[in-house]
């Protein structure tokens, strides 16, 4: 065999190598550059439909607001107490499943005996995979009836507080429930993420701690939690996500209302933009009332994207 024959054999892995590499990293960019293509397509699309908002007849645009909400003469005063209820109920369900949820995970991923860990992590799982109308369902012809005496007992005894002001509704058609029910759904979303996350906790760190001398909670708080920081921060923003844009659970169980409120137990306080938009879409004028509803939905998706925006950089501080 002659030195270049020799020479040719000995490149051909590398040029192989390099081809593979290639063509790994163009798909790689081809994925995600389709990402940003979709998101600016679903943008543009949103900004489109919605065009008649913008530089249709203003008088017939006022006047199609009006037929949504007497109260309401622009846009911005029709869209304004919808985003608030949106962001609040929001919120509120995330404060509700956030540590329950983290409890869950740690439960799994460190306390529970190896066949219970994995019977219940199959149990999250298919928690996470079942619609929202089941939960809507469920929120309404189970948990409104079943939670009425509770938030008469809050309303009581946490009256005085301005959240907690009563009379509590009845039936409780109300932002508290809508809250409970949406932490329900978004519970095992975050239970699962962060499950995961913490079962990657590099082995050596965990033994340190308890060669040190830590109890086992000791161990978490030293190595497991610094280590999930980041993850915890990515699941709640994606359960958040989730709860931002529910409709048909928040539809079939919440009073509808149109005020800046935050009294949890009252009914007819406030309404989410997806429930709004699934409402007054059948009866919507097609000419402006549609571009109107889909106006609303653009700005949860700006919503929705700056809550991912900053989420995205608490997340990349975390793992500084």
């Amino acid at each position: 065999m002659s030195s270049q024959e020799k020479t040719a054999d000995l490149s051909s892995p590398k040029n192989t190598g390099k081809t593979g590499d290639v063509v790994f990293k163009t798909i790689a960019y081809a994925a995600g550059t389709l990402i940003l293509v979709t998101l600016a397509a679903v943008f543009l699309f949103l900004l489109f439909q919605a065009w008649p908002l913008i530089g249709g007849d203003q008088s017939k645009v006022t006047a199609q607001i009006e037929s949504f909400i007497p109260a309401a003469h622009n846009f911005w005063q029709y869209v304004g107490p919808l985003a608030f209820g949106t962001v609040l109920v929001s919120l509120l369900s995330l404060i509700l499943a956030f540590f329950v949820s983290i409890g869950i995970a740690l439960f799994i991923s460190h306390y529970a005996p190896k066949k219970l860990a994995t019977g219940l992590s199959y149990v999250v799982d298919l928690l996470a995979a079942i619609p929202s109308v089941i939960y809507g369902l469920w929120g309404g012809l189970v948990l409104v009836p079943a939670i009425g005496p509770f938030w008469n007992w809050v309303a009581k005894y946490l009256g005085w507080t301005y959240i907690f002001q009563g009379p509590a509704a009845d039936p409780s058609r109300t932002v508290a429930t809508v809250a409970v029910v949406l932490a329900v759904m978004i519970l095992p979303i975050i239970t699962s993420v962060s499950r995961d996350i913490f079962m990657q906790t590099p082995r050596l760190q965990q033994e340190a701690a308890i060669g040190l001398g830590a109890t086992k909670w000791e161990m978490i708080k030293l190595a497991v939690l610094p280590f999930g920081k980041s993850g915890i921060i990515s699941a709640s923003m994606l359960g958040l996500g989730r709860a931002l844009g529910e409709t048909m659970a928040v539809l079939m169980i919440l009073s509808p209302g149109y005020l800046y409120s935050f009294k949890l137990l009252q009914a007819s306080q406030n309404m989410t933009i997806a429930a709004n938009i699934a409402a007054q879409y059948p009866e919507a004028d097609q000419q402006y009332g549609v571009p109107i509803l889909i106006g609303t939905g653009l700005v949860l998706f700006v919503i929705t994207f700056l809550v991912n925006f900053v989420a995205r950089k608490i997340t990349e501080k975390a793992n500084v």
